[in-house]
């Protein structure tokens, strides 16, 4: 029973998140990054606020540093990420982003080898080397110009995704709630915002672009959805079995390209459809992996 309520809690975080990614890919054209940022941030802390309201908790903390390192860390690949939207079709921006867990692989890896361990997770390496083989397949060098920079944002924010990851283990592991850790993330997300708007256009709240209610609606939704899919996908990983979670948590990618699909139309050859499952099984091997090594 357990193992159900959980599952259905991972999947509705992993289609919270493609909601968000929609909803990104919709306003990137009318608001700048830093203006999607803000949203995010204030709808985020006011999702979690009222979480805490509800549930119980406090915001006081001990870990001020690492709190600020991780939600720094964190901004700056949301950042990443969102910027890749205007570039790149939905699914193919989301894969880039899922490659943290092969990013992790990749850190644990080099980790390992550099402390000088005996017995090496081989493992890893060929989990390396199969995702890679699939993101040369989905960013080959018959793209267009503007698609290349866009992958190279995407596959940067799964890089420093994986970083800030090693931090949230870290203050799980001395005791800091979800909660906690997602809103205050979800402020250093908002300050960011005001920072590039303020670098970017000399303001601190334009909004320049407000085109109607759709697109304040939609940006809205992305802090919203973004902040429930969070708490969704804590709520499943208490539940139970953490392998069993993980991997469902690449389900996030099939309904993201599925949703592009419907509403842009994207289109998407053989290859790059090949580039993406290989990535997809890459990142299960690597979740595998990562949870072996923590056992």
């Amino acid at each position: 029973m357990n193992s159900s309520i959980q599952s259905l809690w991972m999947l509705v975080a992993c289609f919270l998140f493609a909601v968000m990614s929609v909803g990104i890919k919709l306003v990137a054209d009318f608001y700048s990054v830093g203006e999607i940022l803000m949203a995010r941030g204030v709808a985020g802390a006011a999702v979690t606020l009222l979480y805490i309201a509800f549930n119980g908790g406090t915001l006081k903390t001990r870990l001020v540093r690492p709190h600020v390192w991780r939600s720094v860390i964190g901004s700056f690949a949301v950042w990443l990420w969102v910027a890749s939207f205007s570039l790149l079709p939905i699914a193919m921006a989301v894969t880039l982003n899922y490659t943290s867990s092969v990013w992790l692989a990749v850190i644990l890896f080099i980790a390992a080898w550099w402390r000088g361990k005996e017995k090496r997770e081989w493992g890893f390496g060929l989990t390396i080397l199969l995702s890679f083989l699939g993101i040369t397949l989905l960013l080959r060098p018959t793209m267009g110009e503007s698609q290349v920079l866009g992958g190279l944002l995407a596959l940067s924010s799964g890089l420093v995704s994986a970083l800030a990851y090693l931090q949230v283990r870290q203050l799980g592991k001395a005791g800091e709630p979800e909660y906690r850790i997602v809103f205050y993330f979800s402020l250093t997300c908002f300050a960011a915002g005001l920072a590039g708007n303020a670098f970017q256009r000399g303001e601190i709240f334009p909004f320049h672009a407000a085109q109607g209610w759709r697109e304040m609606i939609w940006l809205a939704m992305i802090g919203t959805s973004a902040a429930l899919a969070q708490l969704a996908l804590t709520r499943a990983y208490h539940l139970g079995n953490a392998f069993l979670s993980a991997n469902l948590q690449y389900m996030g990618i099939v309904f993201s390209s599925f949703l592009g699909v419907l509403i842009w139309n994207d289109k998407l050859d053989w290859l790059a459809w090949c580039g993406i499952a290989i990535i997809l099984v890459g990142g299960i091997l690597a979740t595998y992996y990562n949870q072996r090594g923590a056992r």
